[in-house]
């Protein structure tokens, strides 16, 4: 006899965001309790994390290794933190998928908090192979609105990957192998360049795919982007409305480096709520933070030291160090690592650059460019 098949809600993040999983979670089960929820981890296996956290809000932790494709240590070390949380999502909604006893997968960003039950999104989500939350639902009326909303979301996606939903049948299955090929090859922060990380790609999905679904709900997805278009009022005893409806979601994104609080300041300066919410969530995520933060395992090479954006870059676009250091990580003394090659090219550049100024070294994404076997400036 074949399990009851359930929802299976999950989140991607790295260790140092503990105390915002455990938030997230936390809500899940308070308004979701039927839901399976994960912790998508996007590191390497670490038992001792995996089996010394005791009691927690999540049924289980995956660790982004154990996924299929996630394995090699040469693409892996290309993606920054951000990059490899948003890469390995498809991947791990096929997982779900796979899973005898799964009809249904949701994702949410580890920032996101639930206010109450999402029995409208499930009954949306039923009809559909895809459901999505876009960052605007009307027009900005103000020219500083429209460069900050508008003209942002352009450059970053119709729709905010923060959250999405997917049904087990065959097209969400075309869906999610296609999105996992391209974070495989095109996961990165480069908005020069037209990409940013998962989100971009998805402004295809309701071209390529049928039955995807906009939802259009004003109470999931509150966020910062869209507070000049959504009136949140009430409180933690009254409970949260946005525009009438009761709040679904809200996505405190940008909290930690005060962004949320700037864009509330400039845009809402007048609601109380905004500020009893970010208040709470500041105080939630702290007390359910551990008491010393835990190590991204591939932020660091293998004798410790940190991996700068710089060193991946330059790793990502220089074919012969891929083939050269196909573990990028391993640090052994005495043997030849890539790490030691980024040692005698910083200490060469030094010495060009104390010789002959600033001025003579050139571009350096030029030389990386042109740069083929050789140990010259990348």
């Amino acid at each position: 006899m074949s399990a009851p098949r359930m929802i299976h809600a999950f989140t991607s993040a790295g260790p140092n965001y503990l105390g915002k999983v455990r938030t997230l979670c936390e809500s899940i089960r308070h308004h979701c309790p039927d839901f399976a929820v994960h912790w998508l981890v996007p590191d390497r296996v670490d038992d001792e994390l995996r089996g010394g956290l005791g009691s927690e809000p999540f049924d289980d932790i995956v660790f982004a290794t154990e996924l299929e494709d996630f394995w090699n240590p040469s693409w892996l070390f290309g993606h920054s933190l951000v990059e490899l949380s948003t890469a390995v999502k498809p991947a791990m909604a096929r997982a779900l998928l796979e899973r005898e006893d799964c009809e249904t997968v949701l994702y949410f960003d580890p920032d996101l908090v639930l206010f109450s039950a999402l029995d409208d999104l499930l009954d949306e989500l039923s009809r559909a192979t895809l459901v999505l939350t876009p960052h605007l639902l009307t027009p900005e009326d103000e020219p500083e609105a429209i460069l900050d909303n508008e003209v942002c979301t352009l450059r970053h996606g119709v729709f905010n990957l923060g959250f999405f939903g997917v049904t087990d049948c065959a097209e969400s299955a075309r869906f999610l192998t296609w999105w996992h090929e391209r974070m495989l090859l095109y996961c990165h922060e480069e908005l020069d360049s037209g990409s940013f990380t998962d989100q971009k790609w998805v402004n295809l999905a309701p071209i390529f795919f049928a039955g995807v679904t906009v939802l259009r709900s004003p109470r999931f997805n509150v966020a910062p982007w869209n507070a000049t278009q959504r009136t949140l009022t009430g409180s933690f005893d009254e409970g949260f409305l946005v525009d009438g409806e009761e709040l679904g979601f809200y996505h405190f994104t940008g909290f930690d480096s005060g962004a949320h609080q700037q864009v509330a300041r400039k845009w809402l300066p007048d609601s109380d709520t905004v500020a009893m919410l970010l208040a709470w969530y500041g105080a939630r995520t702290r007390a359910l933070a551990p008491p010393h933060p835990i190590p991204w395992k591939l932020g660091s090479y293998g004798n410790g030291v940190p991996i700068e954006a710089e060193h991946r870059r330059v790793y990502r676009q220089r074919e012969d160090l891929r083939r050269r250091y196909p573990n990028p990580y391993r640090v052994v003394a005495g043997e030849p690592s890539f790490l030691a090659w980024l040692e005698e090219w910083e200490g060469e550049h030094a010495r060009v650059a104390a010789v002959d100024g600033p001025a003579h070294g050139g571009d350096a994404q030029q030389e990386a460019g042109r740069a083929g076997g050789r140990r010259e400036r990348p």
